[in-house]
């Protein structure tokens, strides 16, 4: 069978190179196109366009990439139609994503949603279209099946989350190795997530840095984005002093003591290594205002949603800043706090479904295909 795979962000590479191999297992077959990075390149896919070419954030940004995302999405529909899959996966990545659906369903290719769009967070919508659109949908987060099967009466498959699978799978860390490595001292670590596109990490990065001078006993170190160059982060490490590491983002967390976690997939990933954090979060000050107008959510981090508290601690906006930061990181540091943080990490875990994410959609594809 031959599957064309559309993932836009770094996480979706990551899920997207997970489910082509278990989609290896079940299809002896199997051809892979797909919109992705290096780890869906590396698991057998033919890459018609990297990641890092197509993420924008915020609304504005968006509007000022409107030509870039045209001819992309021409380019897309003609790619498609040159291989000629058996089947269309999207993950996530909604804005794009939706609209190849709607042309691909006319098309009469089939169409397959891993990793659901957050319509439950804005854009509810958009289920019209998803009914339209999408025959299948393979949903990774607790509540979301509530949400489509009780209130919009559309028929979702719950497979639980991958980043399970992703960490679980992961051999235990050689700390002093990747000490070594890396010219860590042996200091406890405090682990720098700022995001992965340049405009956020522009934002959060020289904040989460200005509190470091506060902490000499501990080193704060950043996790490169496998979307940007070393180059980039030159200019922050430079000016306050600090370690980086690039595409080991895991290995960090195996090994920190606390983080600082900029809104996103990283707040799951950072939770599911038991590892304390402050969430962060801040946009352009436009697309900060659409968008407290538009989204209708308690909390902004997967890990406060998931468990319907608020676990860890969110700054947003304006509350992003040196001191609230450095407060909460204080806070994370102790061991009361730490003990909470530790329980509620556990109680998220077993509320994601446990491991398989991958190998169930895989499964649930081909034998939809083959019905």
């Amino acid at each position: 069978m031959k599957y064309y795979i559309i993932a836009g962000e770094a996480s979706g590479d990551l899920h997207g190179s997970n489910l082509m191999k278990a989609l290896a297992k079940q299809d002896a077959q199997a051809q892979f196109r797909v919109w992705g990075g290096d780890l869906m390149q590396a698991a057998g896919g033919s890459l018609a366009k990297h990641y890092k070419d197509l993420a924008f954030m915020g609304f504005v940004e968006v509007l000022m990439n409107l030509r870039t995302i045209t001819k992309n999405l021409a380019f897309c529909k003609k790619d498609i139609d040159a291989f000629s899959p058996d089947a269309i996966i999207f993950i996530d990545y909604p804005g794009f994503n939706m609209r190849i659906a709607k042309w691909a369903k006319h098309k009469g290719y089939k169409t397959h949603y891993y990793i659901s769009p957050q319509i439950w967070a804005w854009k509810e919508n958009r289920i019209r279209d998803i009914k339209r659109d999408v025959d299948c949908m393979y949903v990774i987060l607790p509540f979301e099946k509530d949400f489509y099967e009780k209130k919009h009466h559309y028929h979702v498959e719950f497979v639980g989350h991958p980043l399970i699978d992703a960490i679980a799978d992961r051999p235990p860390v050689d700390e002093q190795g990747f000490r070594a490595a890396n010219s860590l001292t042996c200091k406890p670590i405090i682990a720098l997530l700022p995001g992965s596109r340049k405009q956020e990490i522009e934002k959060m990065l020289s904040v989460m840095l200005d509190v470091s001078g506060s902490y000499p006993d501990y080193q704060f170190v950043i996790a490169g984005a496998p979307s940007q160059d070393h180059a980039f982060y030159a200019k922050f490490i430079k000016e306050h002093n600090v370690s980086f590491v690039a595409n080991q983002t895991y290995d960090l967390l195996g090994i920190a003591t606390a983080a600082l976690v900029t809104s996103g997939t990283a707040t799951l990933e950072t939770a599911l290594f038991k590892v304390p954090q402050v969430v962060c979060y801040k946009g352009s000050w436009i697309s900060y205002q659409i968008g407290k107008r538009i989204i209708d959510l308690k909390y902004i981090s997967l890990v406060n949603l998931i468990l319907d508290k608020e676990a860890v601690t969110e700054l947003i906006q304006g509350d992003f800043n040196q001191q609230r930061l450095k407060n909460e990181l204080d806070s994370i540091l102790t061991d009361q706090t730490r003990e909470r943080l530790f329980m509620d990490y556990f109680e998220l875990e077993k509320k994601l479904g446990g491991q398989g994410a991958s190998e169930k959609t895989a499964k649930l594809i081909f034998n939809a295909i083959n019905k």
